[in-house]
C-alpha cells in the first residue's frame, strides 16, 4: 500500500470514517473505524496530515493524534461543507475534509488544552445555571399571577415574592399551589448557590492567569470576559489583526457587495455567540456608567450615540474591546488609556 500523506477523518461517537490519499492525490484508504480501532490505526501509520472538523470531541482526538506524531488541523464545519459532493454521508464528509485541509486559503482552529476546555466548561455550566434561574423566576411569577399575586420587576420584585411565599399569609394562594411554588423557590436557591460557586471558580482561574489579569484593565472587561477570551483564543497570532478576531466573534457587519457597490447590513452573528454576548453586555455597562458620570473616554462613542441607538453603539464598542484585547494578547502588552484627542 502506498504511503498516506493526508487523511480526512470524520469523527462521531462510535463510527469514524477515514479517507486517505498519497502525495499524488490518489485514494489509498477509505474505510470505517470503530472507536476502539482509531488510535491503533493511526499508531501504525507514518506521520501525516490529518484533517477534521472542529466539533464535539474534536479537541480530544486532535490531542491524541498529535501525541502519535501526526499533524492535526481542525476546520470550521461551514468551511468544509462546500467541498461535499452531491449526497451527504460519512464517506463524502471524510473525502471533503481530506480535500479541504489541503487548501492554502483554509482557516484552521487551534487545538485547545484540557485546562482551557475546563475553563470554558465552567463558563458553559454557569450559563446553563443562569438560564435555569431565569426559567424558575418566570415560572414563579406566572403561577402566582394566576392568583392575582404580582410583584415588581427586577431583583427586588423576586425577593418580595419569595418573602410572601415563605410567610404563607396570603389567602389567595391555595395550599397545594403554595407547595409547588415552595418547591420552585427551593430549586431557585440551589441554582443561585451554584452560580455563586461558578463565579468563584472563574475568579480563581482569572487570578492564576497573567494575560487574563491584564485584560481586566480594559473598560467593560471583567474576570468573566477575560477568562472566556483567554480560554477561547489559545493562540492570538492565528488572527492577522484585531479586526479578524472581531469578525470571528461575529461583531462586524454582514456584507452583500457586488459590482463595486458596498452594502453593509447588521452584524453577521456567525461567530462565537457566547463571547459576543459577554462583550456586548460589557460594552453596555461602559455606556451605562458613562451616562451616570456624565463623561466618557471615547469621544467617538458620544458622537455615535448622537445618531445611533444604544445597542448599535454597544456593538461598536464591543468590536473595539475585542480588537484591543487581541492587541494586548498578541503583543503581550498592558492596557494603555487612550489619550484625549487634540483640540
Amino acid at each position: 500500500m502506498d504511503e498516506i500523506s493526508t487523511i480526512g477523518l470524520d469523527i462521531a461517537k462510535n463510527v469514524f470514517q477515514v479517507h486517505g490519499i498519497d502525495d499524488a492525490g490518489e485514494v489509498v484508504v477509505a474505510r470505517q473505524l470503530r472507536r476502539r480501532q482509531v488510535l491503533p490505526f493511526f499508531n501504525r501509520l507514518s506521520p501525516c496530515l490529518v484533517g477534521m472538523e472542529a466539533c464535539a470531541t474534536s479537541h480530544y482526538w486532535a490531542r491524541q493524534l498529535t501525541e502519535l506524531g501526526h499533524e492535526v488541523r481542525m476546520m470550521p464545519p461551514r468551511y468544509v461543507k462546500p467541498y461535499v459532493k452531491r449526497n451527504k454521508n460519512d464517506a463524502a464528509d471524510a473525502e471533503a475534509i481530506c480535500e479541504a485541509v489541503t487548501r492554502p486559503t483554509m482557516r484552521f482552529v487551534p487545538i485547545k488544552t484540557p485546562e482551557q476546555q475546563s475553563v470554558l466548561m465552567i463558563h458553559r455550566t454557569r450559563q446553563m445555571f443562569v438560564q435555569q434561574r431565569t426559567t424558575l423566576i418566570n415560572a414563579m411569577r406566572a403561577h402566582l399571577a394566576e392568583y392575582g399575586i404580582v410583584a415588581g420587576v427586577g431583583r427586588n420584585g423576586v425577593e418580595a415574592l419569595l418573602e410572601l411565599i415563605a410567610r404563607g399569609e396570603d389567602d389567595r394562594l391555595p395550599e397545594v399551589a403554595r407547595g409547588c411554588v415552595l418547591a420552585l423557590a427551593t430549586q431557585l436557591a440551589l441554582v443561585r448557590k451554584q452560580i455563586s460557586d461558578a463565579d468563584r471558580k472563574v475568579l480563581i482561574c482569572h487570578r492564576r492567569n497573567e494575560t487574563s489579569k491584564r485584560l481586566e484593565a480594559i473598560p467593560g472587561v471583567g474576570p468573566l470576559v477575560a477568562t472566556a477570551l483567554v480560554a477561547s483564543i489559545p493562540d492570538p497570532h492565528v488572527f492577522r489583526s484585531g479586526r479578524d478576531l472581531s469578525a470571528w466573534i461575529g461583531l462586524v457587519p454582514k456584507q452583500s457587495s457586488t459590482g463595486g457597490k458596498e452594502k453593509l447590513g447588521s452584524i453577521s452573528k456567525a461567530g462565537n455567540r457566547y463571547l459576543r454576548k459577554l462583550l456586548v453586555v460589557g460594552a453596555l455597562s461602559v455606556i451605562r456608567r458613562a451616562k451616570q458620570l456624565g463623561y466618557t473616554r471615547h469621544p467617538w462613542l458620544v458622537k455615535l450615540m448622537q445618531r445611533r441607538s444604544v445597542k448599535i453603539a454597544a456593538v461598536a464598542l464591543a468590536n473595539k474591546i475585542a480588537r484591543t484585547a487581541w492587541a494586548m494578547m498578541a503583543r503581550n502588552e498592558s492596557y494603555r488609556i487612550p489619550l484625549p484627542a487634540s483640540q
